[in-house]
């Protein structure tokens, strides 16, 4: 468990050691202010019992107000129903997943408390604290969100930002790191116009953090900045493809 931030009852809490095995490595948040607690991207079942039992350590289950899912992708979203029928939570999910969620195991129960998100993106109210949910379109998923974090001006990026094989949390060298970081993102993303679309958007943010669902933390608004003016010009997906499209 990493403290990324702590002021006057807000806290940022990180977990990057809960995934073992085969699994993809995957950090989970969480988001506290005033006692009212948020997950994001919770992860799957293996996942689910190590971090209910770090969210006891900050946060009482019962003050779990909010489940924020970025996308749909099984390591975000698996333990969806079993964190909604232990809670009283609300959950978040882009509109167009809300019709894939019962296929992990959302079930009448439950369904009704997790809210879709339009492609605008919203505002979730914690504890007085306006949170940011902000459209990240196709990096990479088709419907795909970040949250942004005022208080502690982290911009949780999922995906985005992501790095591979990192044995340390908090990115040191940006030019050392960009080698965990360059084949995800030039496979993963679909084009570079969907990149500048978003690097136009961010730029409008005052982000010391970016903090991605993958990997080593961007800490400072310096290497902040060196990630998106890296970003900026990558060419990626479609970008690349030549004679990959052939029958074999």
């Amino acid at each position: 468990m990493i403290t990324l931030f702590e002021k006057e009852g807000h806290k940022n809490i990180m977990f990057s050691d809960l995934t073992s095995g085969y699994m993809i490595q995957a950090n989970q948040h969480i988001i506290i202010h005033d006692g009212e607690a948020m997950i994001l991207d919770p992860g799957g079942h293996k996942v689910y019992s190590k971090l209910f039992a770090g969210l006891s350590d900050v946060a009482s289950a019962k003050n779990l107000k909010y489940i924020f899912f970025s996308h749909q992708d099984p390591d975000i979203i698996a333990s969806a129903n079993a964190w909604l029928i232990i809670s009283k939570a609300e959950a978040y999910l882009s509109e167009l997943w809300m019709r894939f969620i019962p296929h992990f195991g959302a079930d009448e129960f439950v369904i009704n408390r997790i809210n879709s998100i339009p492609d605008s993106g919203t505002i979730i109210n914690l504890c007085g604290v306006e949170l940011k949910i902000i459209p990240a379109h196709f990096l990479h998923s088709a419907g795909n969100f970040q949250v942004y974090d005022p208080v502690s001006k982290i911009l949780y990026s999922g995906d985005l930002g992501a790095s591979l094989g990192v044995d340390y949390d908090i990115v040191e060298n940006f030019e050392d790191h960009i080698k965990y970081m360059e084949a995800f993102h030039r496979r993963y993303l679909p084009c570079n116009k969907a990149v500048k679309l978003w690097v136009d958007m961010i730029r409008q943010l005052d982000i010391d953090m970016i903090v991605p669902q993958h990997g080593a933390v961007f800490n400072t608004p310096e290497k902040v900045k060196s990630f998106i003016d890296w970003i900026e010009w990558l060419p990626c997906g479609i970008d690349l493809m030549k004679d990959e499209y052939k029958i074999p």
